[in-house]
């Protein structure tokens, strides 16, 4: 039996393309929470 290896292997421009601020842009969710006022839009 064979031990796990590292099988993440994390692509930071991928997931702020998938995840970050402008995909977010893209949505309706910065939209309503800019319109409830929120003070943090984003994480």
């Amino acid at each position: 039996m064979k031990a796990m290896g590292c099988t993440y292997q994390p692509n930071n421009r991928k997931m702020k393309k998938k995840h970050g601020f402008f995909a977010r842009m893209e949505s309706k969710i910065l939209k309503s929470r800019r319109a409830k006022g929120r003070k943090n839009l984003c994480k």
